[in-house]
């Protein structure tokens, strides 16, 4: 087992990408449930806030960083993490890597045309992907079971969910088990990035942690809260953990 590493809180596992998608295969080998998660700079200040959403973070099988300013974090913290496994990249890896070897793939999230858009491209992209199922990220209290045997019976050895945190997280936490899919991943945004409704930042604003800012950009009235107001609070938790790291030193 890899090491762990926590930063403010949240446990992330110490793996380059290659590393993750090795992890991976085996949880689809094995059969049994497991659910991931990556942790940015909102999950951590969405954990510090809420317990529950920590606890489901930390009990994860794979914890995954993605955000530039998590990495960096850990290496001020003393505790570097090897390399940012982003989300987004880490979908697109395992896409491609289940057309290669029969895995069927279930797609949970966004809105309607856009999942649509998703199991539209992805087959076509990779020749032998599987679509074993998708529905939109859209549903009442009373729909959840019906959303739930849905993806059960789908019998797909891999989940992406594509909702906004904590629910995408929560809901993983109450139901992977009853879904029994091999391999569970929240991918927030991805789905709009994949079906080309949002673009990708260009390569050096992702490797100088700007990403969130190309992203605030295309959608100033959605994300301006996000980015500017509840996120400002991680600037704060990094200079109480650094303060505390030279108390204890």
């Amino acid at each position: 087992m890899t090491e762990r590493i926590e930063v403010m809180g949240c446990l992330i596992d110490n793996l380059s990408m290659e590393e993750t998608l090795a992890r991976i295969e085996g949880f689809i080998t094995s059969g049994q449930p497991h659910q991931h998660v990556v942790v940015n700079v909102d999950k951590l200040v969405k954990a510090r806030r809420d317990p529950d959403l920590r606890r489901i973070i930390n009990g994860c099988a794979l914890i995954n960083a993605d955000g530039m300013p998590v990495v960096w974090a850990s290496r001020l913290l003393g505790t570097p993490i090897k390399e940012r496994v982003a989300g987004v990249d880490l979908f697109e890896a395992i896409m491609q890597r289940a057309a290669r070897t029969g895995w069927r793939v279930f797609l949970l999230g966004a809105q309607k045309d856009v999942v649509a858009a998703v199991n539209r491209i992805y087959p076509a992209k990779y020749p032998g992907l599987v679509i074993a199922g998708s529905r939109n990220g859209y549903w009442s209290t009373e729909e959840e079971p019906g959303v739930v045997a849905e993806i059960r019976d789908a019998h797909a050895d891999i989940l992406f969910v594509a909702i906004s945190s904590p629910k995408k997280e929560q809901f993983l936490g109450r139901y992977q088990a009853e879904m029994r899919i091999p391999f569970a991943m929240g991918v927030g945004g991805t789905f709009d990035v994949a079906a080309g409704k949002v673009r990708r930042a260009p390569r050096w604003m992702q490797q100088n942690g700007l990403e969130w800012f190309y992203r605030f950009l295309q959608e100033p009235r959605r994300m301006f809260r996000r980015y500017f107001i509840d996120d400002m609070a991680f600037a704060g938790m990094l200079w109480a953990e650094l303060r505390g790291k030279r108390l204890r030193d």
